[in-house]
Formats: structure tokens, sequence, C-alpha cells
């Protein structure tokens, strides 16, 4: 009986180990890609909370992947260190100039777009004070002329608008009751 080999000799392991953390570089720089999206779109923390759990979810496929892929479905703790190693390494190295001209890019892109659209919101303010000096002198005007016709209706005291005393209302039945005895 032909027993498969189990384990992989040392300069394969040292191959894979270069392997995963060249990997670990490349997700260090997925990661940096979905920093650039928070700071560009900010957002709370439940939907940071979702999207770090997709990553790692997206981690964990790619994991398993590798495994199958390159190491005969092993999984071994290297690997995993080995992303992480790599990972750290893009993110002391390269990540931080890439964050930094990342940051100089948005934030003079931010410049640009308030720089272009300060005058639009100058012309709004403008706009809402004209506005609002226009509506509040239309109510102070509905005002007056409400007023005006409640002077004008006429002062009879059988109109229900003109009575000022709460007196209670009149049982229906004793209303009829005093009509038939009258007649």
């Amino acid at each position: 009986m032909i027993v498969p080999e189990t384990f992989f000799p040392v300069n394969e392991e040292l191959a894979l180990f270069g392997i995963s953390v060249a990997a670990g570089a490349v997700i260090g720089a997925a990661y940096d890609i979905l920093r650039a999206f928070r700071l560009t779109v900010p957002h709370g923390i439940w939907l940071t909370a979702v999207e770090d759990t997709a990553f790692l979810s997206c981690y964990a496929v790619f994991l398993t992947a590798f495994a199958s892929a390159e190491a005969l479905g092993e999984l071994r703790a290297y690997y995993i260190i080995g992303n992480a190693v790599g990972a750290a390494l893009y993110y002391f190295t390269i990540g931080r100039v890439v964050m930094r001209i990342f940051l100089k890019i948005s934030g003079g892109m931010a410049k640009l777009i308030h720089w272009l659209t300060a005058p639009l919101y100058h012309f709004n303010i403008f706009i809402c004070k004209k506005a609002r000096a226009k509506f509040v002198g239309c109510s102070k005007n509905l005002v007056k002329f409400i007023k005006k016709l409640k002077m004008l209706l006429p002062k009879l005291p059988c109109m229900m608008y003109n009575k000022t005393e709460n007196k209670k209302r009149k049982n229906v039945d004793t209303v009829a009751e005093k009509d038939q005895t009258k007649k």
C-alpha cells in the first residue's frame, strides 16, 4: 500500500509562508480600500461592524481557497501568521504612504467641491432670507385680514359665533315637551 505524503518539506513550507506573506500584503491593501471608503463616506458603528464582518468572511473564504489550492487542503497556523505579517508590513511601509496620499487627494477634492459650491450656498442663504422676510410679511398681512373679517361679522345674539356665555345645552326632549304644552 502506498501512503501519500502528509507533510511538506521545509523548503515548501517556507515557500507557502512567503506566498501567505505576499497574500497578506494584498489583504492589507484591500483593507486600505475599505478604510478609504470609510473616510470618504462616514457612517455609523453598525455599518462599520457589517463591513468588518463581510471583510472577515471574505478573508475566511480566501484562506480556505488558499489552503485548498496551494497546500493540498491543509490549513496551518503559519498561513494566518504569514497573512498577518504581510498585512503589517504593508501597513507600516506602503500603507501609510498610500493613506497619506489618499487623505491629501480627498482633502483637496473636498476643498475644490466646497469652493465650487460656495456660490450656490451663499445664493441659497440669500434666497432664504428674502423668502423668510416675504413670508413673515405675508403672514402678518393675513393675520390683519382675519382680524378685519372678525370685525365685519354681524353682532347678532342668535348667531352661533357670537355666543360668549357657556350655557348648558337644553335637553331636546324637554324642549319638545315645552313646545307641545305651549300649543
